[in-house]
């Protein structure tokens, strides 16, 4: 795992449903045994855990490392590697193998791993000689108890390179055929971009299952954690040329979350086609995700891409039962990036799919300023309308895609390819007021059959301010059309909320755009 990969990650069915509690006599805590004993497993035993911790007071376990491990330099981390003949079940015929995480410098909270077989769960007790370490500051004499930071999967078309990770918080990764990480998801996100400090539940605990012989998909349960609320989580790993998650969520609130976020998506986008105000960098382009896509209960297809704002910026899109969302790569040309290091071309997609109805709700989207490519500043994810409240369970279930392209698409309908934007006017006049172009190409659907003289409009709706400028008019070098206005954006400096597709006669042809434009300070308005 390189630099900016750690790093990244350390920033940090059944549809909906509230049940009561009912009382539970039980629910010993997991211990560690000394002697390895076998105990039984299973995800209705591991939700009837949760729900009687949620009972109890949150214990932060942060820290409780030795110091030598507390004190790490990062070149002393790095220099920790698993043993690749020491992964699970590598001396098997399984389709998989897990390699484990050591704990140290950004990684304080230990994190207790079980193998499943057979129904019947044995802790991973800490074993030194699972690692190679070539480091200068000693690691010491570490005990058997200490645990783990996290787990790696490597799947038998190339056990040398990832599949799947899961480190720190609740935070995990997977590829899809171009064996390229890129964005994150959470387990849970609470109180993101709300005032006041965003907590950041943690997996305590994980479930692996020996695979069976033969078996092309891979189990994995979490125990979650955190002041707000307890959870249990199963996933289904089905690799393939979009790597298939299969996730089920179970979640056990202590207290009432001012914003619980269901199936967040974490990602990165510093400078774009269409935000450039950190572009100091040589590469034209840095981002792992270029717009949030969501197909609506509705039926409707909305495009958002994404920026790098000045400020914090937090959007809502109110919906009911949505039938999807993602934050896309969609544009995958190396000679928009020109990174031959991490290739941000091949990050992938990272599409959620609803199973069952999730009710009233809304798709938030929360995009922070940053600086450089180091810090995940984009997040997505589902916020349930009723707030999530103790003594109850509620119960998700999604499926996640992550690789090159969502496993849906808009049916008929061309999709956005690209947005520009700069300033506005006409070339050659000199300009009277201060005005704001937009260039958004689409392509797909039926455009590229359209004749020359097809009367393509865009339709243009803006939350305030005034339109002018348009057009619509086939752009050939993509078979598509290309869609331009100018907004004048008045006096104020608030944010302009912007709808716009295309339409001939009275038939879409596109997919929704929408934008949030923030215009400049009044004094900062140049007219060129």
């Amino acid at each position: 795992m390189d630099r900016r990969t750690l790093m990244k990650t350390l920033i940090a069915g059944l549809g909906a449903s509230a049940l009561p509690l009912a009382p539970l006599v039980w629910a010993q805590e997991p211990e560690l045994a000394d002697d390895n004993s076998e105990e039984p497993f299973s995800y209705a035993w591991l939700k009837g855990y949760a729900r009687e911790l949620a009972g109890r007071p949150y214990v932060s376990h942060e820290g409780e490392l030795p110091e030598t491990l507390r004190q790490l330099s990062w070149d002393d981390y790095q220099a920790i590697g698993f043993r690749k003949d020491h992964a699970l079940w590598a001396d098997s015929d399984s389709a998989f193998q897990a390699q484990l995480f050591h704990l140290g410098l950004y990684f304080q909270s230990p994190v207790t791993l079980h193998e499943v077989v057979d129904g019947k769960a044995t802790v991973l007790r800490y074993n030194p000689e699972f690692f190679n370490y070539e480091g200068k500051q000693p690691l010491g004499d570490l005990p058997g108890d200490l645990g783990y930071a996290g787990f790696r999967l490597h799947y038998q078309t190339d056990f040398s390179r990832d599949l799947a990770a899961f480190l720190g918080a609740s935070y995990f990764r997977a590829v899809g055929s171009d064996m390229q990480y890129g964005m994150s998801a959470r387990g849970l996100a609470i109180d993101t971009a709300v005032n006041g400090e965003e907590e950041f539940p943690r997996f305590s605990a994980y479930w692996l299952e020996k695979p069976n012989p033969g078996s092309q998909v891979m189990r994995v349960w979490g125990l979650l954690d955190s002041p707000s609320t307890t959870g249990a989580y199963a996933f289904v790993l089905d690799p393939g040329s979009n790597m298939v998650m299969d996730v089920d969520v179970a979640l056990y609130p202590r207290t009432e979350m001012k914003r619980a976020g269901i199936a967040p998506l974490t990602s990165m986008y510093q400078v774009g086609e269409n935000n450039r105000r950190m572009d100091y960098d040589w590469r034209p382009e840095i981002h792992d995700s270029d717009g949030l896509a969501m197909f609506s209960g509705s039926g409707e297809w909305l495009w958002r891409p994404l920026e790098n704002p000045a400020n914090l910026r937090f959007n809502s899109f109110s919906d009911n039962n949505p039938q999807g969302f993602g934050l896309l790569q969609r544009d995958r040309n190396f000679d928009h990036y020109q990174d031959d290091g991490v290739f941000y071309e091949r990050r992938p997609s990272v599409w959620v799919q609803p199973k069952g109805q999730w009710g009233k709700g809304s798709i938030d989207l929360v995009e922070i300023p940053t600086v450089d490519e180091t810090f995940d500043n984009i997040v997505a994810f589902w916020h349930p309308e009723k707030p999530l409240e103790p003594g109850q369970e509620y119960l998700f279930a999604y499926r996640l895609y992550w690789g090159e392209h969502a496993p849906v698409s808009p049916r008929e309908l061309a999709t956005v390819q690209a947005t520009r934007t700069g300033f506005g006017g006409v070339i050659g006049q000199k300009r009277e007021y201060f005005s704001w172009r937009f260039a958004v190409d689409f392509a797909g659907g039926v455009l590229s059959m359209l004749g020359d003289n097809a009367e393509v409009e865009p339709i243009i709706t803006v939350s305030r301010g005034e339109v002018e400028i348009t057009s619509a008019r086939p752009l050939s070098a993509i078979d598509g059309y290309r869609a331009m206005f100018d907004l004048v954006p008045g006096d104020s400096e608030e944010p302009i909320n912007i709808r716009m597709y295309l339409r001939l006669g009275g038939e879409s042809l596109t997919e929704t755009w929408v934008y949030q434009y923030t215009p400049p300070p009044v004094s900062e308005r140049k007219l060129y």
